[in-house]
């Protein structure tokens, strides 16, 4: 898979580093603009609404200023910042997209080193094996394909880590991570929704029967694995989507995944930030904001109510018990 930037917009210290170095080679053939902060770009921040499809083919280029880790208390302990941020993918729901506005395009940060050399230190002395969450600001699969980052962090810390890294996806660009001597630290989780709303809502990630196909190829690669099936949409025929999807699962994944693996739901959140943006960005798009099902939660959100909440847990806990019974449900949120 090629991805392709129009501009690339950076900061000048990200020259001095190896990576941007090798960013400013790779993308020579690009308009390099000069910025002071990553974070506030005003020409970006201004764009209107129905110009966010055309900042995602943007390259932002930055330092990582911040290093705060973040108690999680789900598949890993901590969420931490880390090598990206945003994506190029347009899924309408993104959380992204909430904390950003429409400042969701793929940023990188070159300081690799630096932020593995802190996560290293925690790692190792820590009195416990601990799990980090290096996936949640981005795409780390399809960040790699700019950066060969994984690759690295993947290598360096099954060779100097303790506990676990872990990180989600939609993409099944896996094959530069297979041969990795990874001494099985790195935690491999697929992001899956029904085919038609990954063809209708997660706009630019890989189909269905190809994540299905990467999950599998991680785990005869000795990754310890686990299946995400999120965001959870109910739609109005969400059940018979729901229900075909697992059964595509039960038909398609490796037993070494059915045996192994583990499983995550987690239904979907929306915010008025989102329904302004798609409805100028994406005027044909699904409409994923539902009056009558969901209802506010905190500042501008909205998620479903707490009956259809239970009816979904309800489901997916008996679907996935008669079709896929030997993977865990870690929870369901």
């Amino acid at each position: 898979m090629q991805l392709r930037f129009e501009t690339v917009y950076y900061e000048p210290n990200t020259l001095n580093y190896e990576l941007g170095k090798m960013l400013r080679t790779k993308y020579a053939d690009l308009p390099w603009v000069e910025i002071e902060n990553h974070n506030y770009i005003p020409e970006l921040t201004a764009a209107e609404n129905r110009g966010f499809p055309k900042l995602k083919s943007l390259l932002i280029i930055g330092v990582r200023k911040t290093h705060k880790y973040v108690p999680n208390h789900k598949v890993s302990d901590w969420l931490v910042p880390f090598t990206s941020s945003g994506c190029r993918a347009m899924c309408l729901y993104c959380y992204l997209v909430c904390n950003f506005n429409k400042c969701s395009y793929l940023r990188l940060f070159v300081n690799r080193e630096q932020m593995m050399d802190r996560l290293l230190k925690k790692a190792n002395a820590a009195t416990v094996p601990q799990c980090f969450e290096i996936g949640s600001n981005s795409d780390l699969v399809l960040e790699n394909m700019v950066t060969n980052n994984l690759r690295y962090t993947i290598e360096r810390f099954g060779r100097e880590g303790r506990g676990h890294l872990t990180f989600p996806t939609k993409f099944d660009m896996v094959e530069p991570l297979l041969n990795l001597e990874h001494g099985g630290k790195t935690i491999f989780r697929m992001s899956v929704n029904p085919q038609d709303i990954i063809r209708r809502i997660e706009l630019g990630t890989s189909p269905l029967h190809s994540r299905i196909q990467a999950l599998n190829n991680v785990a005869e690669a000795g990754y310890p694995v686990g299946l995400l099936i999120a965001p959870v949409i109910l739609l109005k025929d969400w059940k018979r989507q729901y229900s075909e999807l697992i059964a595509q699962l039960a038909d398609e994944l490796s037993e070494k995944v059915r045996k192994t693996g583990f499983i995550e739901i987690i239904l979907m959140t929306y915010s008025f930030v989102h329904n302004a943006i798609n409805k100028e960005a994406f005027p044909g798009a699904v409409q994923l904001y539902d009056r009558e099902a969901m209802v506010g939660r905190g500042r501008g959100k909205y998620s479903y109510r707490n009956d259809l909440r239970e009816e979904a847990e309800a489901f997916f806990r008996q679907e996935l018990a008669d079709k896929l019974g030997t993977m865990p449900i870690l929870y369901i949120s």
